[in-house]
């Protein structure tokens, strides 16, 4: 107390020098002789002296007591700056530094309060205090950051519940082999993303989250909340780069897209698929738990700190995405475009709910974007496997009139398809009309089954063009049977193509969008080409075991001449006809039992006869065998070996022609 009456005298005298300076001034500006330069310098200095206060006693004292206190705490927080981080040594020192600062904090606030009134004195400790608290910012800062980084959880991708790339999606060249049939059958695609799964990881360990709550409360109250939050972001950033890392996502730009083989991208987009779950449903979800851990009460703050984080790596992702949306449509991509589609259109709610405000409106436009760019890339494709189908020429025959190989690509291609559905009845809803430029080339026959057969109400828009695929593949099989010279051959090998086809579609989910009456019409179909072989390789034979024409002119009695001449003829006949067709190939065995089955009726029925009736002319039946060089069961076992795509060749060297 004594020491504060001290000073009252000299702070009355002080305000009566200050008094008397104004008396002074006011008194020299009323002098009507003064320049306008002397009246501006005296008009100045009589401002300043206004505003010039003496603090009060009680004031001044406070000054002092905080002056002290700042003393003792800038000490104490100048102690703690070392590379040594202050958590690392124990929650206690901890607790000591966040209380240092705290009342740092709460003396600037005290000071800016008495600065406004308490003169230069004031202001100059308020400065100082911000210095401190300036120190003790960074330090937090640092602290902050320290935290972060030391206490990441390992993201460990591969023992999440989400199945690995190899095991996500059969792939497709193996699927639709044109060699191996049973193989194909055995394998169905898996979904990409059926699972609406989502679950979240600690990316930083639990124990730590109240302590940066704390720092970031206090930064944040104490006007340095810029700083927190880029630090978190900084940190957070290079999280979640090497997240992406993990996830074995390189930074590829566009151009990087284009250049890279099939093998390559396809390996790619099986990455990114997995990358897409894993990032989107778990990776982000745990960030933006983290972000409202820590900056939850900070109002929107979250989110802004969120979509700075995870907006690069998001873009980065996207942009794949939009390299293959933009890329060559080339039919090997559609199964990945599709896969990707997919996941990305079921990914699209939680992306929305991540980046629903609009600083987060970037990531989810270009979201969109990428979806509407890749269903149109899916189109394209599509229409593009149609044109494929119909610019597939042909200059030789395909040896043994089997499956053709383009036929095997094309049926196995669309089964695939059928697990895709619904995507496609939603991409292709509002373009289900068929190319003109492959209508051109379709024959008015195949085209008005087409558009008979999509008429139909209840065929989706997929059905429609699956169909139409078809009748595009069924025009180009008519093509190629036009190379093959014999007409026989020309049957046989859409007869086989044609009932490829119908098993196809019965034995798997094209059934249901095709219909019974597309089965119905293709079952008539390749019957009506097996009639036309039968027509076309045994009719001229079986011509030559007819009653007709051997009995001698004008007379009821038989001909040896003519009848000899018509078994040789058979034989020779009948022997050309095993050594081409033993080499001809059925692949289904039941067609090639039936076919086998109506042939021997015919064949066998005739030959039984003929020989029965004819045989004892030849010679009086003594050397007929000279003649008949085969019985009826030699040639029933030689009708099995028919088909088998295996040439032979009939030789009895003990047995004479004639």
């Amino acid at each position: 107390m004594a020491e504060c009456k001290s000073l009252i005298p000299t702070i009355e005298g002080e305000d009566h020098v200050i008094a008397a300076a104004k008396h002074i001034v006011r008194a020299l500006g009323a002098n009507t002789n003064l320049t306008d330069d002397v009246k501006k310098i005296l008009a100045d200095l009589d401002s300043r002296l206004s505003t010039m206060t003496v603090p009060s006693s009680n004031n001044r004292g406070e000054i002092i007591e905080i002056e002290q206190r700042l003393n003792f705490i800038q000490e104490k927080i100048a102690s703690w700056e070392s590379d040594q981080s202050i958590w690392d040594s124990s929650p206690e020192e901890a607790s000591e530094y966040l209380q240092a600062v705290e009342e740092v904090q709460s003396l600037t606030e005290s000071l800016g309060a008495l600065s406004m009134n308490e003169g230069e004195e004031a202001t100059k400790l308020l400065n100082r205090a911000h210095s401190v608290l300036q120190m003790g910012m960074a330090k937090l800062e640092e602290e902050f950051s320290n935290i972060l980084m030391q206490n990441r959880q390992p993201f460990e991708p591969e023992h999440m519940s989400f199945r690995s790339c190899e095991e996500d999606i059969v792939d497709e060249e193996s699927t639709i082999s044109v060699e191996d049939d049973s193989a194909e059958d055995s394998l169905q695609r898996e979904s990409t993303s059926k699972s609406s799964e989502e679950y979240t990881i600690d990316l930083v360990h639990p124990d730590v989250i109240p302590d940066l709550k704390c720092i970031a409360s206090l930064m944040f109250t104490s006007n340095y909340d810029q700083e927190c939050r880029q630090a978190y972001i900084n940190i957070r950033k290079d999280a979640l780069d090497e997240c992406l890392f993990i996830l074995e996502m390189e930074k590829l730009s566009i151009e990087d897209v284009l250049r890279m083989e099939w093998s390559t991208l396809n390996c790619m987009i099986k990455k990114w698929i997995r990358a897409m779950k894993i990032f989107v449903r778990v990776y982000l979800a745990s960030e933006k738990r983290l972000c409202d851990q820590v900056f939850g009460q900070f109002g929107s703050v979250n989110l802004v700190c969120f979509v700075e984080v995870s907006r690069g790596p998001m873009l980065q992702l996207l942009n794949f995405g939009d390299a293959i949306a933009v890329g060559p449509r080339l039919p090997e991509k559609l199964f990945r475009i599709l896969d990707m589609y997919e996941v990305l259109a079921e990914l699209l709610p939680d992306i929305e709910t991540f980046f629903s405000d609009e600083v987060g409106s970037s990531v989810r436009i270009e979201s969109h974007e990428v979806l509407r760019r890749l269903g149109d890339s899916v189109r394209g494709t599509f229409l593009q496997f149609e044109n494929a189908i119909q610019s597939n020429a042909s200059t030789n025959p395909f040896a043994g009139g089997g499956i053709h190989p383009l036929t095997k690509y094309v049926m196995n291609y669309i089964k695939i398809l059928t697990d895709y559905s619904g995507t496609l009845d939603l991409l292709l809803e509002d373009h289900d009309e068929y190319p003109a430029s492959l209508l051109s080339n379709i024959s008015p026959v195949k085209e008005e089954e087409k558009e008979k057969e999509c008429s139909s109400s209840s065929n989706s828009p997929m059905a429609c063009h699956l169909q139409s695929i078809t009748s595009v593949l069924e025009s180009n099989l008519d093509e190629k049977s036009r190379l093959y010279r014999d007409e026989s051959l020309q049957h046989f090998f859409l007869m086989n193509n044609i009932c490829y086809m119908v098993q196809k579609v019965k034995g798997s989910e094209l059934g249901a969008l095709f219909g019974d009456n597309w089965i119905r019409q293709h079952n008539r179909k390749f019957q009506k080409h097996a009639m036309g072989y039968e027509r076309a390789t045994w009719s001229s034979i079986l011509s030559l075991l007819k009653d007709e024409g051997i009995c001698s002119p004008g007379s009821n009695s038989v001909s040896k001449t003519v009848l000899k001449e018509r078994f040789r003829n058979f034989n020779l006949a009948f022997e050309e006809v095993y050594k081409n067709q033993t080499g001809w190939l059925i692949p289904d065995p039941q067609l090639r039992e039936d076919l086998r089955i109506s042939v021997s009726l015919k064949v066998i029925q005739a030959y039984r006869t003929f020989t029965g009736r004819y045989a004892s002319q030849l010679d009086g039946g003594r050397h007929s065998d000279r003649y008949i060089k085969y019985s009826a069961d030699d040639l029933q076992n030689f009708l099995l070996d028919l088909f088998e795509g295996s040439p032979k060749s009939l030789h009895y060297p003990r047995r004479r022609f004639w």
